[in-house]
């Protein structure tokens, strides 16, 4: 899995060569054939804009209903809840599907009514290992990718590449300065203790079997308690990451790119770079519920946003990386900009890719990182 990373994933693009980057929108799915009616969206908070819900509009004649969310749990619950209806469109990480498959919460993509050949073909193929195929059948179009790594106050906490790490968050320094999501940040603290051999086993193996996660987080949530005076603010959301530093006084954290991007964007002195012992990555798709009402109109949103136009207007929005084939050349001068400070040298060839997390281990999760939230 740690071998995928974004140069494997940009390969694909050159091999499809200039014919398919000129295709047109409406092909063999084309948008003409949902050219009314709506298509109700589930996705994470900020990943859909007023420009993109207009664009979608205006190219498919489809009107766009998007609620947000702020977590993987929050949406489990809520179509759990709704007994896999209410929406047409959802956004897991695809490391989270077999969640929805075992809950019967999402149906089989119909690939014949994808554009498939609109999607890096790496990121397709990668996704197959990742969690976006069960049992032989595919349940999400893999549609963007991106990590969990350090944003820090670069005049209170300047980090470089290659010394950065997991283990700043967590130096007698950052007393009282530091930010992380409560079940990710025991991944990261568990990282950097695998670095320094402070780990029973490797933290893969956690995610392996009960008994294994027990062994590695016991250890993990004893140095996290040891070290708890560090956090002065957990975040869930992508409003809560931001505000950590924007309005309590956070020097470093573990959150999103997207969060580094949007307070550099708003000229905050806050930076955003890959640990040295490897980014947290993930990959995001569309996935469609078992009780989606709008089916014709789900998939025209899919092929809509694996057009490479839609691909970029996404990460420009958002800081996070589209799998549309040509998105990346789309993007703005900032927005590459970000990516290349944020991934320098060999930060790409160390991602640490989000292994399958099953139910059990969601379960265990959880549970741990209650302990260290209350503790």
């Amino acid at each position: 899995m740690n071998a995928i990373h974004r140069r494997t994933l940009l390969k694909g693009a050159a091999a499809l060569g200039g014919a398919t980057l000129a295709a047109p929108l409406v092909s063999r799915t084309g948008f003409a054939q949902s050219s009314s009616g709506s298509v109700n969206i589930f996705a994470w908070a900020g990943y859909i804009n007023d420009e993109m819900l207009a664009a979608f509009e205006s190219a498919t004649g489809i009107k766009a209903n998007y609620t947000p969310y702020g977590t993987n749990d929050e949406l489990l619950n809520q179509l759990r809840a709704n007994n896999g209806g209410g929406f047409d469109i959802i956004w897991p990480t695809v490391d989270r599907v077999p969640n929805y498959v075992e809950f019967d919460l999402v149906q089989p993509i119909d690939e014949a009514k994808v554009e498939v050949a609109r999607c890096l073909p790496s990121a397709w193929s990668s996704s197959e290992t990742l969690g976006a195929v069960v049992e032989g059948k595919r349940y999400q179009v893999p549609t963007d990718w991106g990590t969990e790594g350090l944003a820090f106050d670069k005049d209170q906490a300047p980090l470089e590449y290659g010394t950065a790490s997991y283990g700043d968050i967590w130096k007698p320094e950052m007393e009282g300065k530091a930010t992380v999501r409560g079940h990710s940040g025991l991944v990261g603290l568990g990282l950097w203790l695998e670095a320094e051999g402070k780990l029973p086993r490797p933290m893969l193996d956690a995610f392996k079997s009960e008994e294994a996660m027990v062994e590695v987080y016991d250890a993990i949530l004893a140095e996290a308690i040891a070290r708890k005076g560090n956090i002065a603010q957990f975040w869930t959301n992508e409003n809560e990451a931001q505000g950590a530093f924007r309005v309590n006084g956070c020097a470093v954290g573990q959150t999103w790119d997207s969060t580094g991007a949007a307070l550099a964007k708003e000229g905050l002195p806050v930076g955003f770079i890959a640990p040295k012992e490897g980014a947290l990555t993930w990959m995001e798709g569309v996935s469609i519920p078992k009780a989606a009402a709008n089916l014709d109109q789900a998939y025209a949103f899919i092929n809509w946003f694996l057009t490479p136009e839609a691909g970029a207007m996404y990460t420009n929005a958002t800081s996070i990386n589209s799998t549309a084939v040509g998105a990346a050349d789309l993007t703005s001068d900032d927005a590459k900009a970000f990516f290349a400070a944020s991934y320098p040298g060999d930060a790409l060839e160390k991602l640490w890719w989000w292994p399958i997390q099953e139910n059990w281990f969601v379960t265990k999760r959880n549970e741990y990182q209650d302990r260290f939230l209350s503790a």
